[in-house]
């Protein structure tokens, strides 16, 4: 084997904050009091600290900062952040996975650098990765390849997390949990103190999730308040009490929230009944005639988004979003108001290649398959955004490719922001009144123009216009001044 040299102790940095991946198993529930978690080549140890200033039981070990062998002790959840990337031999980086796994009881959390990074890492090619001056190594990953790689070694199905970031569990009961906690939100209790507060906090369940909750569902503490009264007597009491109308309104959600789930989990691989949660069970038997019949529901639907002219009839009868000829493009805020072919058509994109922690808009293509996850930082702030990062999943191919436009001279930017949104979300009134100002303006009479900063700036001076916030105010003699008069049409 061919001796490498690259000083890999250079490549730990000192962080005050939680890193990304960390951050990201603190948003998906991974971090847990209970739990031992062991930061398997720990760097310099900034997690570490972090964690252990939430009060989790967290330790580090790494060969050159924290070469403690105590610390290797099997551990509940295990993370091995941006420690593959720096290993130059492909066999030590397998060797490493698997260690990692070998300590971890519950939870691998292996997360990498990414091919796009490679303008920040100046150095020279050697072998599969890059020598930078300071002599440390960098192997930049494909969102691909990693999954690839951790499936591989570990003969396990890992979930992507986000962009450079895979999960790998011990149970794979834990790992259709965390599908169903993204797709089923678990649904809230209300506290109580008495049988009729008790009573009250099932009655909103119940209207909630579209079916009463199983003995089990029930936390121990409320549970003591109705243990008097018999399962048909509690089921009479929650149905009077109820409205019909959101309970049948969370029935339907209930069921293709399942048929959603079932759908996910074919496409990562579905497994028995019994591996579902508990919650998801309840559904299935209450929803369905069976599992079977549940899971064949869900196989028609994912067979439909091979269906060109059934996706674009959906994208057309779509509630929400904007369609366009070749996309229709939705905000985050109302992408779970989407028919549940196009849900499932951007949860499959975010099971092969994760979903970034931060978007603001999805593009569902209806040419070709393929999700984009758009993000505008400045969105509900500036009345026509700029475009800050593209993030774009093939579903043909399952690869993942992502574009910055911050620091570019003429970035793309939005319009009409009241179309992305749900007609009902509070914002939309402010928009569709600006769009109509724009529109009398005459700002929209070539659109071909509009659709980037410079454009956009120039049909304004054309216009006589300028903005204030999501006011279009007539622009004064010597464009940029700060005064200016409300255009009457605003």
């Amino acid at each position: 084997m061919e001796a490498w040299n690259s000083d890999r102790r250079l490549t730990a940095i000192a962080r005050s904050q939680l890193s990304v991946p960390a951050r990201q198993c603190l948003i998906d529930g991974h971090l847990r009091p209970t739990d031992r978690i062991l930061d398997y080549g720990c760097g310099r140890g900034g997690d570490v600290r972090s964690l252990g200033h939430l009060r989790l039981d967290a330790h580090g070990w790494d060969p050159f900062y924290e070469p403690n062998p105590e610390a290797l002790r099997p551990s509940d959840m295990v993370m091995l952040t941006y420690v593959l990337n720096v290993i130059e031999d492909v066999e030590e980086r397998r060797r490493t996975l698997e260690n990692a796994w070998s300590l971890t009881t519950r939870v691998l959390v292996v997360s990498t650098r990414l091919t796009w990074e490679r303008n920040k890492v100046k150095g020279s090619a050697l072998s599969d990765g890059v020598v930078t001056s300071r002599n440390t190594f960098q192997h930049l990953f494909g969102t691909g390849e990693l999954r690839n790689l951790v499936d591989a070694t570990l003969g396990v199905r890992s979930v992507p997390a986000a962009p450079g970031i895979v999960y790998a569990f011990r149970n794979d009961h834990d790992r259709i949990a965390l599908l169903a906690r993204r797709i089923v939100p678990d649904t809230a209790w209300l506290d109580s103190q008495d049988t009729a507060s008790a009573l009250a906090a099932i009655v909103e369940w119940f209207e909630q999730r579209g079916r009463l909750p199983h003995l089990e569902e029930i936390p121990g503490d409320l549970a003591v308040h109705v243990a008097h009264l018999r399962p048909n007597e509690l089921r009479r009491l929650a149905q009077n009490a109820a409205g019909p109308e959101r309970v049948g309104a969370a029935s339907r959600r209930s069921t293709l929230n399942t048929l959603l789930l079932l759908g996910v989990e074919l496409f990562n691989g579905r497994g028995p009944f019994s591996s579902m949660p508990l919650a998801v069970q309840m559904d299935v038997r209450a929803f369905f005639a069976s599992y079977k019949e549940a899971c064949r529901r869900a196989d028609r639907l994912l067979l439909k988004l091979r269906d060109d002219a059934y996706v674009r009839g959906a994208m057309r009868g779509s509630t929400v979003g904007k369609l366009t000829p070749t996309a229709l493009y939705v905000h985050r805020r109302a992408a779970d108001l989407l028919p549940v072919v196009l849900r499932l058509y951007e949860h499959c994109a975010s099971i092969a290649a994760g979903r970034p922690a931060e978007w603001d808009l999805v593009k569902l293509h209806h040419q070709g398959r393929a999700v984009s996850y758009l993000r505008y930082p400045e969105f509900d702030v500036d009345p026509h955004p700029r475009l800050s990062w593209s993030y774009v999943v093939d579903l043909t191919t399952l690869e993942a490719s992502y574009t910055s436009y911050d620091g570019r001279a003429n970035r793309p930017l939005l319009h009409r922001k009241h179309e992305f949104l749900d007609p009902a979300d509070p914002a939309c009134g402010l928009y569709r009144r600006l769009t109509g100002a724009e529109i009398k303006a005459g700002l929209y009479d070539q659109p071909h123009l509009i659709g980037t900063e410079h454009g956009w700036e120039a049909e304004l001076v054309r216009c006589d216009r300028e903005l204030r916030g999501h006011r279009l105010v007539r622009r004064t003699s010597g464009a940029g001044n700060s005064a200016g008069t409300v255009d009457p049409a605003s």
